[in-house]
């Protein structure tokens, strides 16, 4: 499949940056980055191959701060939004794009819209908070997001009336798959009023599953909090006739969280992603599994992502307003199925079913997640400066990238089951292969 990465522009960029950096001529140790610098999104290779000639659209390029830029700073209006669930990191975006408008830029009117796409359309009446440092220099220490969030709202035409009404011409828009594709929208609509305004996402994914992006924020924490949650469960099975610690953690389409949790505490036995399809019943099903396992260790450690196992559940077509596709209960689902199964088998056993999500989702961010987001923030305020729209910004190759936002949400990133980070999985928890009867 062909891929393009072409980065859409406002315009030519006439204006000098006020920021003062290196051109390339003289002697200052921090330059600009040029529009030509760019990296290859495909590192892979076969020994033996001639090198493959790149198309230019191919090319992911450089994100940072650009010599010349679009926006005068002073008649900029900029606007940011957190849209959809919550997530470490947040506040941290928003500290980092407030700061970086005001002081590296010089911008001195920016609004934050609350709850979402929602604060856009009159008939919700919340007002735009002013925003500068002083109001944002202690948010990054608190989970949520200081203008609150909300799904849905997708009022296109009523949200670009809005952005006309404020005189805004820059929207940070901080959400996943449905608020992005939301904001390619918003960005369609601008262009085709004739608008001159950028709109420049940074992709916030609990699940990790935007393509095209190496990790989002507040994966990390997510990771870290779920290993505590693990770590729980396994005190609680290990010391228990039979202890069976069932934990259920997010990963609707894409179970990263899951694997990471299991390799980051090593004390899982099983984990059960949307990606690797099981059997419950049967000689080589999860319940027999589990059976053998408790006989020969006494206690195991589940780890299930809560799109795994769907196919167990009530088909529902619901959709949620940003929308996904509404999931059944897989945790609930599988702490009785296994409660009924061992009673049957007559083994004594105790179980312990812990949900961490919420407490995850709210909590602040990990140092490591608190450094990504002022990169991710930083990042964001130059490409929009430089007249940069309908793009994410994104780290790939450990580079941060200017990524079309078309590219992010062609498809959803999932575990590859042939590749190594499920391989390592496997080797972790020694699992079978497959938990498949046929």
């Amino acid at each position: 499949m062909k891929y393009d990465f072409t980065v859409p522009s406002l315009g030519p960029c006439n204006i000098p940056n006020p920021i003062g950096y290196d051109s390339g001529q003289g002697s200052l140790p921090v330059k600009y980055v040029s529009d030509d610098e760019a990296i290859v999104f495909n590192v892979y290779a076969q020994k033996g191959q001639a090198s493959p000639d790149y198309d230019p659209s191919e090319l992911m390029e450089k994100a940072g701060p650009r010599e010349k830029i679009y926006f005068q700073p002073s008649h900029v209006h900029a606007g940011i939004v957190t849209c959809g669930g919550l997530c470490p990191g947040l506040n941290d975006v928003i500290r980092a794009v407030v700061r970086n408008l005001w002081f590296a830029y010089g911008v001195r009117r920016i609004s934050g819209i609350q709850f979402g796409y929602k604060g856009f359309l009159p008939q919700y009446n919340y007002p735009t908070l002013n925003l500068d440092p002083e109001i944002v220099d202690d948010i990054h220490k608190k989970g949520g997001s200081m203008l609150g969030s909300s799904r849905g709202g997708n009022d296109i035409p009523a949200i670009v009336d809005a952005l006309e009404r404020l005189n805004m011409n820059m929207l940070f828009t901080v959400g996943g798959d449905g608020t992005q594709r939301g904001a390619l929208a918003i960005a369609q609509e601008i262009e085709r009023r004739g608008l001159k305004a950028a709109v420049v996402g940074i992709p916030k994914t609990i699940d990790n599953d935007l393509s095209f992006i190496q990790k989002s924020f507040g994966f990390e924490t997510a990771v870290g909090k779920a290993v505590e949650a693990v770590s729980g469960a396994h005190v609680e099975a290990e010391n228990a006739i039979n202890g069976i610690g069932l934990v259920k953690v997010m990963g609707r389409e894409s179970g990263f969280i899951a694997a990471h949790t299991a390799l980051a505490s090593s004390d899982v036995n099983f984990v059960l992603i949307p990606e690797v399809d099981f059997d419950l019943d049967g000689e080589k099903g999860l319940l027999a599994c589990l059976k053998r396992r408790l006989q020969r260790r006494g206690h195991a450690v589940i780890v299930v992502a809560e799109g795994a196992g769907q196919k167990f559940l009530q088909k529902t077509n619901e959709i949620d307003p940003s929308g996904n596709k509404k999931l059944a209960d897989i945790g609930i689902f599988l702490r009785d199925r296994i409660q009924e199964y061992l009673t049957r088998e007559k083994m004594e056993f105790n179980l312990r079913y812990i949900d961490p999500s919420y407490m995850i989702r709210s909590a602040p961010a990990d140092p490591n997640d608190s450094y990504y987001c002022a990169r991710l923030g930083a990042n964001a305020v130059h490409a929009a400066m430089a007249g940069k729209t309908k793009i994410l910004i994104s780290l790939w190759s450990n580079k941060y990238v200017h990524l079309p936002i078309e590219m992010a949400v062609i498809s959803r990133n999932q575990v590859k089951t042939d590749g190594s980070l499920w391989r390592d999985v496997l080797e972790s928890t020694r699992q079978p292969v497959s938990m498949l009867n046929d």
